[in-house]
């Protein structure tokens, strides 16, 4: 029981990351129908964003809650504008083609972004700082959880819980809401259809920010190629989930996050190696798109040809 608990924790800690990440995925395909395959990319660049400000504002050598809020909120910021820019530069020219042109523009922003960093920082892994003290809390019997993992749990649920409020009860969120419906028809009735699509890159984009200063501070290790996969098991987590249902990637991150570390805590006695476990997001992911097409909690949607 020890063990199950302990992987599961594990599972739930990154299973959280990923759903701030799917979040971002859905938001952007809700409004635009638009795969932004650069959005793992732009976790990457949270990261190095959090590195940055720690090191030159001085909280790499001094750990401090105060100094890890700067950097979290810090580097959400400049990924917000970021995301601005990439929808703007890039997404925003080629949105009246045709969804294949906007599916190679979104590789090649993904690409883009990973070598201009290659470029600048080099590939050579770099370790994060450490900007809160680490310490052990025992929950059940051997089982433990540290201030990275609490920290990623408690940030995350406040961050999905900001998005909720700010989508539902907010002006911008019903205009959100109102061009996910219907784009054509909410730029009829009056809605700036551009700031709304630009509001929600750069809210996507602060999210997946805020995911790399968290696993950051989990897994001290950055470099310019990491959101490569955990954008695509992002994003396995959203068409899990249900692309397009905000509480569908919250629901599929879990499930995929918990999956992974269960496998590698009992996978020798079912016959699945423990290095496996990155297969195993993709092989649920066609599992429920075999039986569930549209996701755990989406829905079919009938379109006219």
């Amino acid at each position: 029981m020890d063990t199950f608990v302990q992987q599961l924790i594990n599972g739930l800690t990154i299973g959280s990351i990923y759903a701030l990440i799917a979040l971002g995925y859905t938001m952007v395909y809700g409004i635009l129908r638009l795969i932004n395959f650069a959005h793992g990319d732009v976790f990457m660049v949270g990261a190095y964003t959090g590195y940055m400000l720690a090191i030159h504002l001085g909280f790499a050598s001094s750990p401090s809650i105060i100094g890890f809020v700067v950097v979290l909120f810090g580097s959400m910021i400049i990924a917000a504008v970021i995301g601005m820019l990439i929808e703007r530069l890039a997404y925003r020219p080629v949105r009246k083609y045709s969804r294949m042109t906007t599916l190679i523009t979104a590789i090649g922003m993904s690409l883009f972004l990973e070598y201009i960093f290659v470029v600048i920082f080099s590939g050579t892994p770099r370790a994060f700082p450490q900007l809160l003290p680490s310490d052990n809390y025992t929950l059940f019997g051997n089982a433990t959880i540290n201030t990275s993992q609490l920290l990623i749990f408690v940030v995350s649920i406040l961050l999905m819980l900001g998005l909720q409020f700010i989508i539902f009860k907010t002006k911008v969120g019903k205009a959100m809401r109102a061009v996910s419906f219907n784009l054509n028809s909410a730029k009829l009735m009056g809605v700036n259809t551009d700031f709304v699509i630009a509001f929600t890159f750069a809210l996507g984009s602060a999210l997946a920010a805020a995911g790399g200063v968290l696993v950051a501070q989990y897994n001290p290790k950055i470099e310019p190629l990491m959101g490569l996969l955990i954008g695509l098991k992002a994003f396995v987590a959203a068409v899990l989930g249900g692309i397009g249902n905000i509480p569908g990637a919250v629901l599929g991150g879990l499930l995929i996050g918990a999956a992974e570390t269960l496998v590698v805590g009992y996978g020798q006695y079912i016959g699945i190696p423990s290095t496996y476990r990155d297969a195993v997001a993709f092989a649920i992911l066609i599992l429920v798109l075999l039986i569930r097409p549209a996701g755990l909690l989406g829905s079919n949607v009938q379109e006219k040809v």
